[in-house]
């Protein structure tokens, strides 16, 4: 068995030498060249959906971007709910509809067609993703090629999930919080259309990215440029900004910054635990190849 497992090993070691002077022979214009390829093939896919959401932009505003100010929203129902069991207004949030304006002439063209462009990007993410690991796997051995199969599932669903927790929870209390906060009865909010749909589409692209921190992790401890040291030694520090973020977004109450720190916190903790595996598993190769010297 000792035997097998060793010419196993050892087979799979010469194929992924011949697989690096495969790839180490491609000169640095090849490189690039390869990955000019693949970021057209990705602009073409977002280019076609952007065009498609253009297409399809009253949906995408009446029915998605317009619906977490209004009271019938998901979001705002369930905390009028809460508020109902817990015997508090403070829970009911965007009960009142805010008035979008628009003040320049061109305003709602340029919005439907920034927000197309996103649309299209987030629309797209999937073939990104694809294409940026298509990139990336000529230069993984195979046992690394083992431990990352899936990876484009992976990412493409903590980016969707990230959007949902962006979009289902951040974006209705940052309505609720910025569209209700006054600095006198004097001053009446008159919300400009620009500044809404940027803050609802920007807030949704962004939680999107950042449930991608797993994924980073992974990255960057692959690479030696992230541990699972430094992360814990400014865990303090990751938690204050965290638990202030969700204190500055939410309604003045405990419930809504848990809620909305919780997740936050734990992908945090699960990139630590990501960057801990690498290191350890790197660590054990470098022994292995150690001792087979």
């Amino acid at each position: 068995m000792g035997k097998n497992s060793d010419r196993e090993r050892k087979a799979i070691e010469r194929k992924d030498r011949k697989e690096k002077e495969k790839v180490g022979e491609m000169s640095f214009l090849d490189h690039l060249e390869e990955l000019r390829w693949h970021i057209i093939r990705s602009l073409i896919a977002v280019f076609v959906l952007a065009v498609f959401a253009f297409i399809i932009q009253d949906f995408i505003f009446q029915e998605l971007i317009f619906k977490p100010k209004s009271p019938d929203f998901w979001t705002n129902r369930m905390f009028a709910k809460m508020a109902e069991f817990f015997n508090t207004d403070a829970l009911r949030i965007n009960q009142k509809e805010i008035e979008l304006i628009n003040i320049k002439l061109p305003g709602q063209f340029n919005m439907s067609m920034w927000t197309a462009m996103i649309a299209g990007l987030i629309m797209a993410a999937p073939v990104v993703f694809w294409e940026f690991w298509k990139f990336i796997k000529p230069a993984l051995y195979e046992n690394e090629k083992k431990v990352a199969t899936g990876a484009v599932f992976y990412t493409t669903f903590l980016f969707i999930l990230g959007l949902l927790f962006g979009y289902y929870l951040i974006v209705p209390l940052s309505i609720q919080f910025f569209g209700n906060y006054s600095i006198s009865p004097d001053v009446s909010n008159q919300i400009n259309i620009t500044s809404y749909i940027s803050m609802v589409v920007s807030i949704v692209f962004a939680s999107g990215v950042v449930f991608l921190l797993p994924v980073f992790s992974y990255s960057l401890s692959k690479v030696g440029l992230l541990t699972p040291e430094f992360m814990r030694t400014y865990r303090k520090h990751a938690i204050v900004v965290l638990v202030l973020l969700a204190a500055i977004i939410t309604p003045p109450d405990v419930f809504s910054q848990i809620l909305v720190a919780l997740p936050l916190l734990l992908l945090y903790e699960v990139s630590i635990f990501i960057s801990a595996r690498v290191v350890k598993n790197m660590e054990k190769k470098e022994r292995m190849a150690a001792n087979a010297s």
